[in-house]
């Protein structure tokens, strides 16, 4: 329990101070207008309160990650908590926090277009297509988890894929209305939902002293299972997640001022670390052990653990709560991973976003390809949006320290995070079935080398991006709306 608590704990502290330093150093500019009020297309670019942004910001970015993750997560024990709590301070906040606002000094671009401007214009084709990839990955998978999460909800007598077609239909709409019209007016009531059935396990937990285990040398991590890399894939969204960097461009399109940006982006991915943190422990402490866990996931995967934990917990009417908070994790990450798409697809082809028609033009195809993409095996599909997700937080911190170096700011809280990452998703496409799999020693060497490979070619564009005195920000005088 103290382990647990103390996480909790750390994280918070976390906030006041390692995010007050990155909010400094990076320099807020009060008076300068954001893409909100200079873009204003009455679409995309609209201002929102910081309430709302940030529970916008929330959804947006957890989708079921902070659930599901740290749950398969607990197997490997109390090495769980360190990840959630390192990475989230140090990583994963650090990584949403720079791309908001690096995104808001760049007229609300995503990540395609900065990896173009501050790493080469080659990486806004590779980056666009991965991005584009991933945000499909995470549409298709975020339709079939809430599918089956009703299902079990109703003990099965409605079929997952009637959900299925349902949750289509509103990702449709969701995708291409206004972003206040469904997103601003229900995101903060589902984000409630989220945090109260969040904060309603975790109290539980206590209440009832569950035997969270702490960590010791003995118990670091359960008969000798491997943490590199498999656990920094398995725990993304509660630590650290390229996904954000996706999303992040949505509310920096909505920010009304910079000082704002700690709470959104900051803060919302602490929020999301604390979540993670219950649904380790209770995961860890609620299934007698290691082998109890294992055969729970083995017969009924991650839902069964948040239903049965929900129930236990709180009862019939707040088990219920408990799982719709988790239901619309997915739901209001999914839709908003398809609008991520239509928005980077319209901005790499430069077609406006105000006509409803232009908007339907781009969704389309990208539904019928993520209705394709539903009958493949979920497992395969999540195991390689695991490596894209992480690959794709390797850009953003990548980004991010250019960013700094070039304006000659403390750039290593980038790039440490960056560089550990880069080791871990080359290692891990070296190792594994869905790569190449190589044993693991020459998949750690192939990481090392081809991480410092990375880095070279890093410091080398970096001097010459600050000797040509590359841009920092757009000119608000030459912002025009898309």
């Amino acid at each position: 329990m103290y382990t647990f608590l103390g996480g909790i704990a750390l994280l918070i502290i976390g906030y006041f101070t390692y995010g007050k330093f990155i909010e400094k150093m990076f320099g807020v500019k009060n008076e300068r207008p954001t893409p909100a009020y200079v873009n204003s297309d009455g679409v995309d670019y609209i201002p929102m309160s910081t309430l709302k942004n940030s529970l916008i910001q929330l959804l947006n970015i957890a989708g079921t990650g902070p659930v599901f993750g740290p749950i398969m997560g607990a197997l490997y024990g109390p090495a769980a908590f360190i990840w959630i709590v390192v990475g989230c301070i140090f990583a994963g906040a650090v990584h949403d926090y720079l791309t908001g606002m690096i995104s808001i000094r760049n007229r609300g671009a995503h990540l395609p277009e900065l990896a173009s401007k501050f790493l080469g214009k080659v990486m806004k084709h590779i980056v666009n297509g991965f991005a584009v990839l991933l945000l499909l990955l995470v549409g298709t998978v975020f339709v079939t988890t809430p599918a089956e999460l009703m299902s079990l909800l109703t003990d099965g007598k409605v079929a997952a894929w009637i959900f299925v077609l349902f949750i289509f239909a509103y990702y449709i709409i969701a995708t291409v209305l206004p972003v206040d019209k469904i997103i601003g007016r229900l995101y903060p009531y589902f984000g409630a939902l989220l945090l109260i059935s969040a904060l309603g396990v975790g109290i539980g937990l206590v209440v009832t002293g569950a035997p969270i285990p702490e960590l010791t040398l003995e118990n670091f991590h359960p008969e000798g299972a491997a943490i590199f890399p498999l656990l920094f894939f398995t725990i993304s969204c509660g630590a650290l997640s390229g996904f954000h960097a996706t999303q992040t461009p949505i509310i920096s399109r909505t920010t009304k001022n910079e000082r704002e940006g700690r709470k959104i982006f900051y803060g919302m991915m602490i929020a999301e670390g604390i979540i993670a943190m219950i649904w380790a422990a209770a995961a860890m402490s609620m299934f007698d052990g290691y082998n109890g866990l294992n055969e729970i996931l083995a017969a009924g995967g991650p839902g069964a653990i948040v239903s049965e934990a929900s129930f236990t917990l709180l009862g019939a009417i707040g088990g219920t709560i408990g799982v719709l908070g988790v239901v619309v994790l997915p739901i209001t990450s999914g839709d908003t991973a398809f609008r991520s798409a239509r928005m980077i697809i319209a901005d790499y082809l430069k077609i406006a976003q105000r006509k409803l028609s232009k908007r339907f033009w781009i969704a389309g195809p990208l539904f019928i390809v993520s209705a394709i993409l539903t009958q493949i095996d979920f497992n395969i599909l999540w195991r390689y949006f695991n490596w894209a997700n992480q690959s794709t937080a390797v850009i953003a911190l990548f980004v991010a320290a250019m960013y700094l170096y070039i304006a000659r700011k403390n750039f290593w809280v980038a790039l440490v995070p960056g560089t550990f990452m880069l080791v871990m998703i080359i290692t891990y496409i070296l190792s594994q079935p869905i790569g190449f799999n190589l044993p693991m020693n020459l998949s750690w060497i192939g990481g090392f080398i081809g991480a410092a490979l990375i880095v070279v070619l890093f410091f080398r564009a970096a001097r010459k991006a600050r000797a040509n005195n590359i841009p920092l920000e757009v000119d608000v005088s030459d912002w025009k709306v898309a």
